[in-house]
């Protein structure tokens, strides 16, 4: 009996060591992995006053998920906060905020590649799902963002558990710099309609909580208590997949809308604040391309492959900081 006792009290500590070793691992490489430096060329945007331009900037802005993080104004905003230490707030991107000294070349790097001009990787940006945007349409978002007028606003708040800078550390988080193919050309111009082209052009969107493919599943960097995010795989029609309940593409549209299912029910973690915001001529052609049939489509994203974390750009670690991360 004493034998068995002496031999579960060492498992145990040989366990919590392990454990100790572990986190102590993690956060270490997470501050790695958070200062590398990622070298990237991007090209410079071309800044425009053109009314039509900042008018498709302006779509772009409300129904790509901008104003979530950033506010209607580019003043920024929280957007998680839950009381159990994860706390994220976008920040100020008007000329008084972030991005007053942004180049031309910077605004790409932040927006397309999620890396900041200093080359080290943003933590909480959408990349993967701005990475294929033509650019004609970074340009015009670009351009509407620019004629902001300067106002005071937020600063940029990442307040995360240790656990999750363990688990970003250890590579089970991934940011977007290391989703996305920086190699990748940009996409070329689609012209507007319902059609499968112009659908899967504004799938790209999707990226960020559906991953490359579209299959679903944890979305990286959420909250423990945030559900999975659906299964849109185009071309499957998969039994799994949460298209089978909206029969028609009116259904769809008004659960962008509404953010509630056919059956009334509420829809959680979706940013409808700008799918809402989605023509009805996109909203109809997303509906066309995530019902397409199976092989009439071909994946064509931004991100590393599915499963993969693994980014074409350069990477090198640099200096320690603080685990309350700015920017």
């Amino acid at each position: 009996m004493k034998r068995w006792i002496k031999w579960t009290a060492g498992s145990a500590l040989l366990l919590g060591v392990i454990v100790v070793a572990t986190a102590a691992s993690g956060l270490y490489l997470a501050e790695q992995k958070r200062n590398r430096y990622i070298d990237i060329k991007p090209r410079p945007v071309a800044y425009t006053t053109d009314a039509q331009t900042i008018e498709r900037g302006r779509y772009l802005y409300a129904s790509r998920g901008c104003t979530d993080c950033h506010g209607a104004q580019g003043t920024g905003r929280e957007f998680v906060n839950d009381g159990k230490g994860t706390r994220i707030a976008g920040p100020n991107i008007t000329p008084a905020g972030v991005v007053a000294r942004y180049q031309p070349e910077d605004w790409n790097s932040v927006i397309r590649h999620g890396v900041k001009p200093n080359g080290r990787p943003v933590l909480v940006m959408p990349s993967e799902d701005y990475n294929r945007f033509t650019n004609e349409d970074l340009n015009a978002l670009v351009s509407y963002v620019r004629q902001f007028p300067p106002k005071e606003g937020t600063q940029a708040v990442i307040d995360l558990p240790h656990p999750a800078w363990v688990l970003y550390g250890l590579g089970a988080i991934p940011d977007a710099a290391s989703r996305i193919d920086h190699q990748l050309a940009p996409s070329r111009p689609t012209a507007a309609g319902v059609t499968l082209a112009n659908g899967q052009y504004v799938a790209n969107m999707c990226i960020g909580c559906h991953g490359a493919d579209l299959s679903g599943g944890k979305i990286p960097g959420g909250p423990p208590d945030w559900p999975a995010a659906a299964d849109i795989r185009p071309g499957t029609h998969s039994a799994d997949s949460a298209l089978t309940r909206y029969p028609n593409a009116a259904s769809f549209v008004a659960m962008l809308r509404t953010g509630k299912r056919p059956d009334g029910t509420p829809i959680q973690v979706m940013p409808f604040e700008s799918l809402g915001q989605l023509s009805d001529v996109d909203a109809q052609a997303l509906y066309l391309y995530l019902n397409a049939p199976p092989g009439s489509v071909k994946q064509d994203v931004g991100s590393a492959t599915a499963g993969s974390q693994k980014s074409s750009a350069n990477t090198v670690p640099s200096g320690p900081g603080g685990l309350k991360l700015p920017g």
